[in-house]
């Protein structure tokens, strides 16, 4: 393969990646500034659609299909070339010809990644075939196709060209997926012969009920450029035109995969080029069908409006980066590239805000409303006096003079986000995006967000640095998302928070909690305020405008983890009963966690820290890490094997961090006490007492023996108060905590986690990432993993190295394992010799 190259097309930049039929086929997202969807593999294969899976024009597979399918999916091309008395057939991008010609195939992207061109060069008859992706907000997607005469001759062609396997309106993925054959016998193609619009419908929605169901939307494609083409619907007639036969249009076909193909025949003066382009879309009504049919039919200049919009959507798409600073100037044009994908994909997941620091008054309306029914009546007075629109700062100012701290809580959680999505894809279909970018009934603009909370968070950490005045709301997001027993649930949106349930038949069902990174994403959070502002979080500490998140799943007792450490979670059914039955009555706040007084349990800053840093705590397992036991692995699913019996040192790495910078916070912290829920408070004195009990304990190597003691004695102090809380709910009592404890606790926390760190230095100078513990009457030993690249770079944002054994780490780091000459760069585990199938 040739390197990249920076190449100008039509006046925008694009990058070239040549002879890319000699590389192992490659996946790519194109990207839009709305709803498209669109997966291409580097071989032609496609899948796209609209907002979700459910909304496909081509098939949503997973992504080694669409690879495989590149031959009957998505773009097909096929010429007769006519040139010194000879008749030469030739198919650009397919197998059946690569082996006859000398090609050159070459793949172009440009810097926006909205754009993608296919090219294919035929050296021995001087013949460039291109066609090339865009996205339309108003049109759909767009397919410009292109022949080009490179010879010094007059050429003659005859062509097919189109879209294969197009699917009809109607048709959910999962239906698509493992019935497609029946999806087949319901299709039906039709053709409006005056304008070549095809309609791809079902005869009827495929339902297994004896009722009726009409199918009354349609995808759609058309075309512009070519005069007096003959379409055809279907692929049927291919083959009788590679043989030079005679092919007859087609205007009504059923039970067939859709397509849409338009032939013609055209000269090629040397030189000379001809270019159409085809125009596609799913989800139009019969109103939208006649509207477009006579825009094709009357509109002059439909072509050119078309290309308009393609051009507004990448202008759009370049503003949307910009206000997340995606646009750098350097002396490295790639890496300017590179920074600016990096923006793109970051706010694709987590959102961009919509206008800087303004708030429309509808949309925060409808989500205050939608959160909590009987705060938006009650603070009514406080709402009127809002303005259509208003800044984010007015919006607090009027919360806070409010006195009411449900309004003061939901007016800060407020993050006015748009164009975010989850991130599924066809290599991890497991998770289902869903890009709400406008209404369906009116076009009106939604801001919405949604995300896996590791994901989400982590994309907030960057876009805070372009809108530091909402690092409040996300901290607030972060921590009234999280549990009593010190936990996120699963995905975070902006209408509150949902979890995993069990699912019989789904072999990805699961239910769990990922303690991975949870210290760090909230830390950096933390920080980052700290840095704008000095004393931010001494200032947040006696807030009481926190929550607790209501999880239907209760941790079993520290007896039962003992006894099955990767089955320790249970599905509380009852409980998701009576959540949902609140959210109906109150809406989303109904998933909060309510006290003995059937109110929403409030608690303050502190608590919510000390929820979480207790909880890691109560799982500590001297010198072996962060005891990894609630179902889900750290950090990716490559650990899933270490449930149960892993022990992470990675957040233990982190925890030190965490509590260094609290450590700091406390110095300078005014009040001399904090009040907390009576129940937590009775956790933190177990905790503090164990382990002030066994610091003698670290002047030397602590023994298997006395790691089971101070492990059974954290571990049954979190359980005690779990049982309480999930028996008898929070009392609503509160009790004070002196911020001396506190600092105390955190000292000997400190002492204990840093005698791990210094035990888990491996000989060669790196550091232990995750281990195993066994669990025995007599003790709880430790047993060691090979390096993890996720270890070294925890263990150095710990912040408890010297330079100098940093210096000594990376020097080791570049002669490990972990390191790839080749790419000058690192991995993540070592590439491992396993043993094979007759020898495990």
């Amino acid at each position: 393969m040739d390197s990249l190259q920076s190449i100008v097309i039509r006046g925008e930049v694009f990058y070239k990646i040549s002879n890319v039929h000699t590389m192992r086929p490659f996946f790519m997202s194109i990207v839009s500034n709305a709803n498209h969807w669109l997966f291409v593999s580097s071989n032609g294969g496609i899948s796209a659609g609209r907002k979700n899976a459910d909304f496909a024009l081509f098939p949503y597979y997973t992504d080694d299909k669409i690879t495989d399918t590149a031959e009957i999916t998505g773009s097909k091309t096929i010429l007769h070339v006519s040139q010194n008395g000879k008749t030469i057939l030739w198919e650009p991008f397919s197998i059946r010809s690569e082996d006859n010609f000398n090609i050159s195939r070459n793949l172009y992207q440009n810097r926006f990644g909205n754009k993608v061109i296919f090219e294919e060069i035929n050296e021995d008859i001087g013949l460039c075939f291109q066609y090339e992706w865009n996205t339309s907000n108003l049109y759909g997607f767009v397919r410009q196709a292109r022949v080009s005469n490179l010879s010094a001759q007059t050429v003659a062609l005859a062509f097919i060209d189109g879209l294969q396997n197009v699917m009809p309106f109607g048709v959910p993925s999962s239906l698509q997926t493992t019935t497609s054959n029946l999806v087949d016998a319901y299709k039906r193609t039709e053709l409006v012969a005056e304008t070549g619009l095809a309609l791809f419908s079902l005869s009827a929605i495929i339902v297994d009920k004896a009722e009726p169901s009409e199918a009354l939307k349609a995808n759609v494609a058309w075309s512009l450029g070519l005069q007096n083409p003959v379409y055809l619907l279907s692929s049927l007639q291919l083959p009788f035109f590679r043989k030079g036969e005679a092919i007859a249009q087609e205007e009504d076909i059923k039970g067939e995969k859709g397509a849409y193909f338009v032939s013609g025949k055209c000269t090629l003066d040397a030189g000379k080029e001809k270019s159409w382009l085809m125009v596609a879309n799913v989800n139009q009504s019969q109103a939208a069908v006649i509207a477009l049919n006579e825009q094709i039919k009357n509109d002059p200049q439909l072509a050119e409006k078309i290309l308009k919009d393609i051009e507004a959507g990448t202008e759009h798409l370049t503003q949307l980066c910009a206000s997340a600073d995606a646009l750098q100037y350097t002396t490295d044009e790639l890496k300017d590239a590179r920074h600016f994908s990096n923006v793109l994909f970051n706010i694709m997941r987590g959102g961009i805000f919509d206008h800087n620091y303004q708030i429309e008054k509808p949309d925060f309306f409808a989500y205050l409303k939608k959160a909590n029914r009987h705060v938006f009546e009650e603070a009514q007075a406080f709402l009127n006096k809002l303005p259509e629109a208003f800044s984010v700062f007015e919006l607090k100012n009027i919360a806070r003079s409010s006195g009411h701290p449900d309004f003061i809580r939901l007016a800060t959680e407020y993050l006015p986000l748009k164009f975010s999505r989850r991130h599924g894809d066809p290599s991890r279909p497991w998770n289902q995006f869903s890009i709400n970018t406008h209404s369906e009934i009116d076009g009106s603009k939604i801001l919405d967000y949604q995300g896996n909370w590791r994901d989400i968070f982590q994309n907030w950490e960057a876009l805070v640095h372009s809108y530091p005045d909402f690092i409040e709301g996300m901290v607030y997001k972060f921590l009234n998302a999280s549990t009593f027993d010190g936990y996120n649930p699963y995905r975070v949106t902006k209408d509150g928070f949902d979890w995993e349930t069990i699912e019989p038949d789904n072999p990805w069902s699961y239910i769990g909690y990922w303690g991975d990174h949870q210290i760090i994403y909230l830390l950096k959070f933390l920080e980052f305020a700290e840095q704008k502002e000095a004393g931010a979080i001494e200032n947040l500490l006696s807030k009481n405008d926190f929550v607790y998140a209501n999880v239907p799943y209760q941790i079993k007792s520290y007896h039962e983890i003992v006894k099955n450490p990767k089955d320790t979670i249970v599905f509380d059914n009852e409980n998701e009963k009576q959540i949902h039955a609140r959210i109906q009555a109150m809406g989303a706040d109904g998933a909060l966690l309510t006290n003995q007084k059937e109110e929403i349990h409030r608690v303050n800053f502190a608590e919510k820290i000390l929820a979480t840093l207790l909880c890691k705590l109560s799982n500590f397992i001297p010198e072996g890490g962060i005891w990894m036991n609630t179902q889900r692995p750290e950090w990716n699913d490559a650990n899933n094997a270490l449930v149960g019996n892993g022990v992470s040192m990675v957040t233990l790495y982190y925890l030190r961090r965490f509590l260094k910078f609290f450590q700091s916070v406390l110095q300078k912290a005014h009040p001399q006490n904090l009040e907390v829920s009576s129940e937590l408070q009775v956790f933190f004195d177990q905790i503090l007492e164990t382990f002030t009990k066994y610091r003698p304990a670290l002047s030397e190597p602590i023994t298997d023996a006395i790691r089971k003691q101070i492990t059974d004695e954290l571990g049954n102090a979190a359980s005690k108060f779990r049982s309480h809380v999930y028996q008898h709910s929070f009392s609503g009592h509160k009790k004070s905590i002196l911020v001396q404890d506190m600092s105390a606790l955190i000292e000997v926390s400190l002492e204990f986690l840093e005698h791990s760190i210094r035990a888990n230095k491996r000989k060669d100078h790196l550091y232990h990432a995750y281990n195993l513990m066994t669990y025995a009457n007599k003790g709880i030993s430790i047993s060691y993993l090979s390096e993890m690249l996720e270890g070294q770079v925890a263990v150095l944002s710990a912040g408890y190295l010297s330079a100098q054994e940093s210096l000594q780490l990376l020097d080791a780091l570049r002669q490990s394992a972990l390191y790839r000459p080749d790419q000058n760069s690192y991995i993540l585990y070592p590439n491992k010799n396993l043993p094979g199938f007759c020898k495990k």
